[in-house]
Parts: C-alpha cells; structure tokens; sequence
C-alpha cells in the first residue's frame, strides 16, 4: 500500500499540504455550506483525500452523518487528523451533542451566552477556549454513542484509488472528492483518475451522491513542477477537468450539477454533484 514519504512534507506531490486548512480563514468549510442537510443526515459518508480532517470532523459534529471515513494517503496528515477529532470534541459545548444545525435550536444555556457578534453554532463550536485544551489537555472521549460525534468520525491511511477499505464493503450515500482530481491525476495518468471514478461509482448505493471539486487545467502547470514523476506524467494527459463529466456519464452518474463557487484567490473553485443512476 503506497504511503506518502517524510519528506513529503517539503515537497507534497501528492496535494497531501500540512497546515493546509489553517491558510483557510473560517470555521465552517463553505463547500459544504452548498450542500443539502439531507444528503448527510443519518448517512455514510466517505471523504477522500482528508488532510487532517477539518472537513470529516465537521461533517460528523454538525451534518448528523451516522458514519464518516476519512482517508489519506499520507499518514502524517492522518495522525493529524485524529488528533483534530480530539481536539473539536474538547472545543464543543457539553450540551451540543450531535445534533443537526439546521433541524435543532441551541440548547437555552448556549443561547444566553452568545452575544450580537457571534452566532449561536459558532459559539458550541468554540464553546471552550483551545487554552483549555493546552494546558490541561484533550477531554476524554466516552465509550457510548456509536453513530454520535466523535464516535461516527473514522480515519483510514490509505491510497484509496489502488486499494480498499473494509468500510468500502457496506457502500457509502456520498463521496467527497474536494480538491484532489488534480493530485489522483498527475501521479496516476488519465487510466488512474478513470479507476478512481470507477470505484467512486462501485462504493456508492444507487441514487448516492459523488461531491467534486475540480481543479482547473490551468493549476496542473505549477503542480508538476513538484518533481520530474509528475512533469513526465503531465506529458501523456489527455483528460482535461471538463471531460469528467462525459466519464462519470458513462459510468452511470447523471449529468453534473454545478452547486456554486466557493473561495477565493487559487482556493476558489466550483463544486459539483453526480447521483449515481445505476
């Protein structure tokens, strides 16, 4: 199983940037601010490509998924991303549970202590100073509440286009593939991002939904740079972002659905969705 180097880090040729969430200035990730509540409720969600889980984490704290996996092929980002799961359960209110934003208020207590400037969910998210945390360390996760936060977030290492997971077996309801076409395509040429849509398309139930984040041909130029694998690799492309719908299409994916734009500067681009058909 391919596990991404040490040194890595300098030089991420696998997209897998350390710190990658800290350069985004805000709580709540806006991609997933374009996606339906309902497409996470009670459902398995698998988030490729996880860094160190700032989206995963969030998902299982705040969309009411019953099951979140993250995978990552770098194992650095993966320890990082459990530490992460630790660290958000110890920053939540005690009294917001899991429970799904948009379907439950925030208990009164929590409602009394929000001021004109800070929202309700944002205060249960920073309910407690990371200063706590810091100097008396992480609280202790309970045993009970399988399918409940931080209970229902898992992280896999993994290239997860060449192998599988035991989780793999169950299906998912919705696959996430934020900001990783890019990397999936540059160090495993057009039959490897072929595969990974394929097998995108056998762990989805029927009527699931694939989320993608594709990253503009424009941006390939400066990533395969990295190292001659990629620079090589760049020469032999033929795919370009806007044919994946075409090979999703003929996967048994419905035609794409272009949700917004999100970011900005070099993190700005579209998300679009693809329901399984057959």
């Amino acid at each position: 199983m391919p596990v991404a180097h040490a040194d890595s880090q300098a030089n991420p040729i696998y997209g897998n940037y350390y710190g990658y969430y800290s350069k985004r200035p805000f709580i709540r990730d806006p991609r997933l601010a374009l996606l339906p509540t309902e497409f996470f409720v009670g459902k398995r969600v698998l988030d490729v490509g996880c860094n160190e889980g700032w989206v995963t984490c969030e998902i299982g704290q705040f969309r009411g998924a019953h099951q979140v996996i993250g995978v990552d092929i770098d194992d650095t980002l993966i320890r990082a991303a459990w530490k992460r799961r630790r660290t958000v359960w110890s920053l939540q209110s005690p009294e917001s549970g899991n429970t799904c934003e948009e379907s439950f208020p925030p208990p009164k207590r929590q409602r009394l202590l929000s001021d004109a400037s800070t929202s309700d969910n944002e205060r249960a998210h920073n309910y407690f100073p990371a200063s706590c945390e810091h100097s008396y360390g992480p609280l202790p996760i309970p045993d009970r509440g399988y399918g409940t936060f931080p209970h229902n977030v898992t992280f896999r290492t993994v290239d997860w286009v060449k192998d599988k997971i035991s989780e793999d077996h169950n299906q998912y309801d919705i696959v996430l593939g934020f900001s990783i076409s890019k990397w999936i395509h540059l160090n495993n040429k057009d039959e490897g991002l072929r595969e990974f849509f394929y097998r995108v398309h056998q762990c989805l139930k029927v009527g699931g939904v694939f989320v993608l984040e594709p990253q503009p041909w424009d941006t390939y130029s400066k990533a395969r740079r990295m190292s001659e694998t990629l620079k090589e690799n760049a020469k032999h492309l033929q795919l370009r972002p806007d044919d994946f719908g075409e090979i999703l299409g003929k996967l048994g994916f419905s035609h794409g659905q272009r949700l917004g734009v999100t970011g900005k500067g070099g993190f700005r681009r579209p998300v679009d969705i693809y329901l399984k058909q057959r």
